[in-house]
């Protein structure tokens, strides 16, 4: 996520970008929360103090929906040219999904991952008390988030964008779940099984959606 958001977000005043409006720092700040947050929680787990990851799992509960709003909302306002997208477009830098992608299609791709997050999170909530799939949720809704992040450091790093490298980057986090739980129990978890295939087939879909004439109206409609 650093790497990716660095250049327009994290340190954009190094590479003199454009500044962002509001609903872009909002955005920003709680997708950066979240990160920071599930990051904090997995540590409290692996050191057993799991009363204050309960406590601090309510705020997480109140992030998901703000999160699931402000995601929305960018991914609309970046497919219409406004805010910092259309000067990163002059600049030949990864917006959406890929320069050769039309806005219109490339719009379902932060869509689907603000979505995908939101039901993997809301999942994780409503089964905080099963802690073998309540983590694995969890899991899956944050690496649900990182195509977009993904895309822009494969663009920084190595000048590629095209969506089958960030989505097959996106594979190898899912991959890394089912080694560990054949590695910790011999198996692959139920919730790690249908919840990354379900993942995995999602990235493929959704520029196959994209380019469906269906997809194209109601992504018209949504952009007016």
């Amino acid at each position: 996520m650093f790497v990716g958001f660095a250049r327009t977000y994290y340190i954009k005043w190094m590479f003199a970008a454009p500044s962002l409006p509001s609903l872009f720092h909002l955005h920003g700040a709680l997708f950066t929360a979240s990160m920071l947050l599930f990051m904090i929680q997995a540590c409290l787990v692996a050191t057993r103090r799991t009363w204050v990851h309960r406590r601090l799992g309510i705020v997480g509960g109140l992030l998901v929906m703000p999160m699931v709003a402000s995601g929305l909302s960018v991914a609309i306002t970046a497919a219409r040219g406004e805010g910092p997208v259309s000067s990163a477009v002059a600049r030949g830098e990864f917006v959406l999904a890929s320069p050769d992608l039309p806005p219109l299609v490339a719009m379902v791709i932060p869509l689907t991952s603000v979505l995908l997050f939101a039901l993997f999170a809301g999942a994780g909530l409503v089964y905080r008390r099963r802690p073998d799939v309540h983590k694995r949720l969890m899991v899956l809704a944050t690496i649900a988030m990182l195509p977009p992040a993904l895309g822009r450091a494969l663009s920084a790093v190595v000048g590629a964008s095209h969506p089958a490298l960030f989505f097959g980057a996106t594979m190898l986090f899912l991959v890394a779940i089912g080694i560990h739980d054949w590695r910790t129990s011999g198996r692959v978890h139920q919730v790690s099984l249908w919840g990354g295939l379900f993942l995995a087939v999602s990235l493929p879909a959704r520029l196959a959606i994209g380019n469906t004439d269906m997809w194209l109206i109601f992504a018209d409609w949504l952009t007016r």
